[in-house]
C-alpha cells in the first residue's frame, strides 16, 4: 500500500474512535461544546475517508481519459473537506446560540475534560504524521486532513479550558461561548484550505521560491543554450507541470539538443520529484560567431521588424 494511503488510513481509524467517544460524552454531559467537538470530529472522519479515497485515485498513472494524471483528485478532496468544515462551523454556531438563549445545566465535567484532553493528544500525534508526510510527498489531500486534525487539537484544548472554567466558576454560559470560539477557528481553517486547493484547480503558477529553483536548475546548463522563454508552471495535487521554450545555437545537432533536454529534465525532477517537464526546442535565428563557438551567451539583441523598417 502507498505510504500516503497508509497514513490516511491511520487518520480514519483515530477519527472513528474519537468521534464515538466525544458523542457519547457530549450526550451524557448535555454539553454543546463537547457535542460540537463530536460533530467536528465527525466531519474529520468524513474528511479522512475522502482523503483516503482521493489518494488512492491520485496514485493511479495517467490513462486515456486522464492524460495528465489524476493529481487534481487531491485538490478536489481538499475543497470538499473545507466545505465540510464550513458546514460543521454553521452547525456549531446554531447550537451555541440556542444554548445561550436557552441555557441548561452541564454535567459530568470531569469526564468531559478527560475526553477532550485525550482527544487533543491523539490528534496532535496523528496530525504531526499527516503534515510531515504531506510535506515530504507534496500531498494537498494529506495536508488538508492534517490541518483538519490540527484544528481539532486547538478546539479540543479550547473546550478543555472551557470545562475547567465552568468547574471553577459554575457559569454555564462559558460552554456555548467555547462552542462559538471553536466554530470561528474552524471557519479560518476552511478559508485557508479552499484558498490553497483553488490555486491548483485554477492552474496558478508555482510559488516564487520553486520557480527560482527551476531557473537555478536551468542556469547549470547556460553555456549550452542561447536562452529560454515562455516558462509556465502549475500544480495538480502532488504533481508539478513545467514547460518552456529553449533556444539552441544554430549549429546544434538534433542528438546534442535531445541530450541537453534530457539532462535539464532530470535536473528539475531531481529537485522536484513527480514533475512533468516539457521543453520545446528552437534554433537561434542569429547567425553569429557565438553560436559557432557553442555559445558563451553575450548575444547582440536582434532588431525587431519595426526597428529594421525605421532604419
Amino acid at each position: 500500500m502507498d505510504r500516503k494511503v497508509r497514513i490516511a488510513l491511520l487518520s480514519v481509524g483515530s477519527n472513528t474512535i474519537l468521534t464515538t467517544g466525544k458523542l457519547a460524552t457530549g450526550l451524557a454531559m448535555n454539553s454543546v461544546s463537547v457535542l460540537s467537538e463530536a460533530f467536528h470530529s465527525g466531519t474529520d472522519l468524513l474528511a479522512s475517508l475522502i482523503a483516503f479515497v482521493s489518494l488512492r485515485q491520485a496514485a493511479k498513472p495517467a490513462d486515456d481519459r486522464h492524460q495528465f494524471g489524476h493529481g487534481k483528485f487531491e485538490n478536489i478532496a481538499g475543497i470538499t473537506e473545507a466545505l465540510l468544515i464550513v458546514f460543521a462551523a454553521g452547525y456549531i454556531l446554531l447550537h451555541a446560540v440556542l444554548k445561550l438563549t436557552h441555557p441548561s445545566p452541564v454535567e459530568s465535567l470531569n469526564i468531559g475534560a478527560a475526553v477532550m484532553g485525550i482527544s487533543a493528544v491523539v490528534n496532535a500525534v496523528v496530525s504531526h504524521y499527516l503534515l510531515k508526510t504531506a510535506r515530504e510527498t507534496d500531498s494537498p489531500a494529506l495536508a488538508a486532513d492534517g490541518w483538519h486534525l490540527r484544528t481539532d487539537v486547538y478546539t479540543s484544548l479550547g473546550v478543555f479550558v472551557g470545562i475547567g472554567a465552568m468547574k471553577l466558576t459554575g457559569l454555564t454560559f462559558i460552554d456555548p461561548i467555547a462552542g462559538i470560539v471553536v466554530a470561528l477557528l474552524i471557519l479560518k481553517a476552511a478559508y485557508e484550505l479552499i484558498r490553497d486547493s483553488m490555486s491548483s484547480i485554477l492552474d496558478v503558477s508555482l510559488p516564487v521560491e520553486e520557480e527560482r529553483e527551476i531557473k537555478a536548475a536551468l542556469a547549470k546548463f547556460k553555456s549550452q543554450y542561447v536562452e529560454y522563454h515562455a516558462l509556465r508552471t502549475r500544480r495538480a495535487g502532488a504533481e508539478r507541470h513545467v514547460d518552456f521554450h529553449l533556444v539552441l545555437p544554430s549549429e546544434t545537432t538534433v542528438a546534442t539538443g535531445d541530450t541537453l533536454v534530457k539532462r535539464i529534465q532530470e535536473e528539475i525532477q531531481t529537485r522536484f520529484p513527480r514533475t512533468s517537464v516539457i521543453i520545446y526546442t528552437e534554433p537561434c535565428s542569429v547567425n553569429c560567431e557565438i553560436c559557432k563557438m557553442y555559445c558563451k551567451l553575450t548575444l547582440t539583441k536582434t532588431p525587431s521588424k519595426e526597428e529594421s523598417s525605421k532604419k
